[in-house]
């Protein structure tokens, strides 16, 4: 299996505690937290990585070379900024496999991912996307579902409990195929929700540890709990 990992993000609320590095290069344990994340899919037996940046892409090559630890590393390199899913799909250019698992360089989400594929399959989808309950937050939107199939998603709001979207993926590499999108595009509000009713979009129930460092307070969480899960 390969994954791509979307790691061209800027981290402009990070700055006062990071700046001048993208934001899966953020320090975490004295490592770049996309090392959490690449260790995290060689658990899992992902042997070819696809790293789609943007923002100072040069300190991640210059880090990681063409290999982490056994796994083979592919640069997909945004030369301006395309959106999110500008950059999955020019991404996929470079995935060889039918199948692929997309994740966010800045959100670590204990999934089960031999456990999200036998979803997918069982459930024929073109699309399953990681789900986390929460409680309390108004941070992230919700994902509405019957039967496992996703029906609608909601926008950020003060929410006292409800399902948020994980930020990993697995898709059936050809999902763009036979769609006309702009080359910039969210894959979130441009696609997911546009083509909700014309794709078999599912959603994997997880109870993993789930943490995003995007916000100041949830960076220095991340230095206290995320290396009890790489002992």
């Amino acid at each position: 299996m390969e994954a791509i990992v979307l790691a061209g993000g800027f981290g402009t609320r990070l700055r006062s505690v990071v700046s001048n590095v993208p934001k899966p290069m953020a320090p975490v344990g004295g490592i770049p937290f996309l090392c959490y994340i690449l260790d995290y899919l060689k658990k899992f037996g992902i042997s070819r990585v696809v790293l789609s940046t943007g923002y100072k892409h040069e300190i991640i090559e210059d880090y990681f070379g063409k290999a982490y630890r056994g796994i083979e590393l592919v640069y997909s390199v945004e030369n301006e900024p395309l959106g999110t899913g500008g950059a999955i799909r020019v991404a996929l250019e470079k995935v060889k496999s039918n199948e692929v698992f997309v994740l966010n360089g800045d959100t670590f989400f204990q999934v089960d991912l031999h456990k999200m594929r036998e979803f997918q399959t069982s459930k024929n989808a073109d699309l399953s996307i990681s789900l986390k309950l929460m409680n309390h937050f108004d941070r992230y939107g919700t994902v509405e579902v019957s039967l496992d199939r996703i029906i609608a998603f909601h926008e950020k709001k003060i929410t006292a409990a409800g399902m948020i979207n994980g930020g990993i993926y697995l898709l059936k590499s050809n999902l763009f195929n036979n769609i006309v999108l702009p080359d910039k595009f969210s894959f979130e509000s441009q696609f997911l929700q546009l083509y909700l009713n014309k794709l078999q979009f599912y959603g994997y129930l997880s109870e993993g540890y789930f943490i995003d460092i995007g916000v100041p307070e949830d960076y220095m969480r991340a230095q206290k709990e995320i290396g009890e899960f790489f002992e």
